[in-house]
């Protein structure tokens, strides 16, 4: 570590002072980033084309296997300094530090975020004390060696046939992570056992899931961490009735069905055999639980040695966090360019274009992790923001965007800065993979080259003259056929798509949303706006059943 500029997870705060409200808009940095964006800036096409060592190594990053380049961004080494000033006036060493010590950084709710801890190493001496290293370790070994059972085919329904589908029934927190991971490993996938996923209580998304299983060969896992969400009540309640109806009583349905939640005390009330029942805590926030045992289903899919797997790239991931200097900390530098694309350029929106298919998912796992946690319109201290916060995440594959919105990107009225995602290596199975492989590659590459450089009138006209179109037509068209270019862009690649890699880059991911947050000062952990729907749900749903 340097000594010259500290971790921002490194310097231990004192109680409480880590959590003290900071606007943002009164630090000086800010202030002097807000000089430097009022200032003329060269557009992209010149930062790339003239040679500077010391910028481009600056802005490239490596951690836990990924590897970030930033250097399409649209910043230099004043601005760079003056953002990592700023994650310095903004205490992100010191609240990154209260996070990992499991201090109640979730203010509103009186609680602590402490997800880090359930990729822990079993370390009893970790910051957040043995006895939630303990619980996290025995919790994990149980729901592991069922999700164990349920593969090797010696978990048996109730007449004694082995499970051969498993069908996840939760929302948000309890199907984004699971579902987006299982596809990104499905490489891992076992035939014998399949895994399904139902996000939401439509009758028909729950219908075309379960019209070709076997009642007997299915297991259901109901996820929710209140055991209260009606839109997850009633879809146990069809699942239920669909065993019912293939003459499975209550007390033969306990083989078909397995709860997880941090209420075991609900769930044993609604039935459910202890033995099937796996917790979490309230320290887990939806969005973050994957790494409990929320991650069932996907241990299903995956295996337990590539569940652990996953963790490992996390912990490596939170390692790099807690210890790298923040010059060289990739989820700090993801953080501080989103805060300045935000803030200081006045961009709205963020893409996520991924160029992996089984990377599909991602997008919308992003997009709650993001936008339920920075979402916010006050900070901590409950004074209105002056500031932006959270863009708008959005997005998905890069070559089907390619052949839609990207349109937009090249010579629309917006600015939206890209987070391109690629996978170094191919493990598909088909002859041609490598060819295939290297035409995605191609295509982020040349995409992220595209929007940043553009083509000006001068390129286009002399483009169009290489045609052999005639002056008048050279001339019409130019305005239709330039690109203003100009648009900043990450470039973040995995080495492989592996359960260590994914688990590395949903880390950080995680670490970028919380810097942010704590660069805002909002508070990350909390939901209310998902809360007061929930609210409205039930006067809806009490009206309703008074009416009946």
């Amino acid at each position: 570590m340097h000594a010259t500029t500290p971790s921002p997870c490194s310097s231990a705060p004192s109680a409480g002072a880590s959590l003290a409200a900071h606007p943002p808009a009164n630090l000086p940095a800010w202030g002097r980033l807000r000089t430097l964006a009022a200032a003329p800036q060269p557009h992209l096409r010149d930062r790339l084309t003239v040679a500077d060592a010391a910028r481009d190594a600056a802005l490239r990053f490596e951690a836990a296997g990924l590897r970030l380049d930033a250097t399409r961004q649209a910043v230099d080494l004043p601005i760079w300094h003056a953002l990592l000033a700023l994650a310095r006036e903004a205490d992100v060493a010191g609240q990154a530090e209260a996070l990992r010590r499991g201090e109640a950084i979730n203010a509103t709710e009186g609680r602590a975020a402490l997800h880090p801890a359930l990729r822990g190493d079993d370390d009893l001496s970790a910051p957040w004390g043995p006895a939630i290293s303990a619980a996290v370790r025995d919790e994990r070994e149980r729901f592991l060696a069922a999700a164990e059972r349920v593969r090797s085919g010696t978990w048996h329904g109730h007449r004694g046939l082995p499970i051969r589908t498993v069908v996840n029934l939760g929302i948000g927190g309890s199907d984004l992570g699971p579902r987006m991971a299982t596809a990104a490993l499905a490489a891992l996938a076992t035939p014998t056992v399949a895994v399904r996923y139902v996000p939401n209580a439509d009758a028909w998304t729950l219908h075309e899931a379960l019209r070709d299983l076997n009642p007997h060969e299915t297991l259901f896992v109901v996820q929710s961490k209140s055991f209260t969400t009606p839109e997850t009540r009633l879809m146990a309640d069809t699942a239920r009735r669909w065993l019912s109806d293939a003459e499975l009583d209550p007390a033969a349905q306990a083989a078909h069905l397995v709860a997880v939640t941090a209420r075991p005390d609900l769930a044993r009330a609604q039935g459910f055999d202890p033995a099937h029942i796996f917790v979490f805590w309230d320290w887990v926030g939806g969005r973050y639980s994957v790494w409990s045992a929320i991650g069932f289903p996907l241990a299903v899919a995956i295996g337990a040695a590539s569940f652990r797997q996953l963790l490992a790239g996390a912990r490596a991931m939170d390692a790099h966090f807690w210890h790298a200097p923040a010059e060289r900390n990739l989820p700090l530098a993801l953080a501080l360019l989103s805060v300045w694309n935000r803030d200081f350029l006045r961009c709205p929106t963020h893409l996520v274009a991924v160029y992996a298919e089984r990377l599909r998912h991602f997008v919308p796992y992003v997009q709650q992790l993001a936008m339920e946690s920075n979402g916010k319109r006050v900070h901590r201290d409950g004074t209105a923001c002056a500031v932006g916060t959270e863009a708008i995440v959005w997005g998905g594959v890069g070559l089907e965007g390619q052949h839609a919105y990207f349109q937009l990107l090249h010579q629309g009225r917006h600015r939206v800065p890209v987070d391109f995602i690629g996978v170094d290596t191919e493990d598909t199975p088909l002859p041609l993979a490598a060819r295939h492989h290297r035409l995605m590659r191609d295509n982020l590459l040349a995409q992220a080259q595209a929007l940043a450089l553009g083509r000006d009138e001068a390129q286009t006209r002399a483009q169009l003259r290489a045609e052999g179109l005639d002056a008048q037509t050279v001339k019409a068209l130019t305005p239709h056929r330039t690109f203003p270019g100009n648009v900043p862009s990450n470039l973040l690649w995995l080495p492989r798509l592996d359960a260590h890699a994914l688990g590395a880059l949903m880390a950080a991911y995680e670490h970028k949303v919380f810097c942010e947050a704590a660069i805002w000062d909002i508070q990350a952990y909390d939901q209310w706006g998902v809360e007061l729907g929930k609210t409205l749900l039930h006067t809806l749903a009490r009206s309703d059943g008074a009416a009946g």
